[in-house]
């Protein structure tokens, strides 16, 4: 049985408390993550798997297998590539539909947005909206066939 988004969100929370709070020791952890990112073909970096409103450059990419959504990113840069990280291993494997559900709520019980700072906040929104856009997408072509 795999573990809900809930379960994997309370394991990162897990994670970052070990840190203390320690803004240099959160950033290199969030650095680490996005080194253990499977890297993204560079074929799939394209224009269209952009994530918008991100100051870095984010790749994303969704496929459906089955009846789940296997997420693929990627960053030119090291915290945002860290961050996107985090949110495939909360959402790749899932249901457009757990997707579209969940409410994620790591972000604030682990305080990212004190380490992260504005702009990579409003990045971070963009890739979690982009991600349940996917799951928006995969949903109704499941819904049409």
């Amino acid at each position: 049985m795999s573990q809900t988004i809930q379960e994997v969100q309370d394991e990162i929370i897990e994670e970052f408390s070990m840190l203390d709070g320690d803004m240099e020791m959160t950033i290199g952890y969030v650095m680490e993550l996005g080194d253990q990112l499977d890297p993204l073909d560079e074929s799939r970096k394209t224009e269209d798997n952009i994530v918008k409103g991100c100051q870095s450059k984010v790749w994303l990419d969704a496929e459906l297998k089955g009846d789940k959504i296997q997420f693929k990113a990627d960053s030119n840069t090291a915290i945002t590539k860290g961050l996107v990280s985090i949110l495939v291993r909360i959402f790749s494997g899932r249901s457009p539909q757990e997707i579209i559900d969940s409410d994620l709520y790591f972000i604030d019980k682990v305080g990212l947005n004190r380490f992260i700072g504005t702009q990579r906040s409003n990045g971070l929104g963009a890739m979690i909206k982009q991600m349940k856009i996917y799951g928006l997408a995969f949903s109704a072509k499941a819904e049409n066939n």
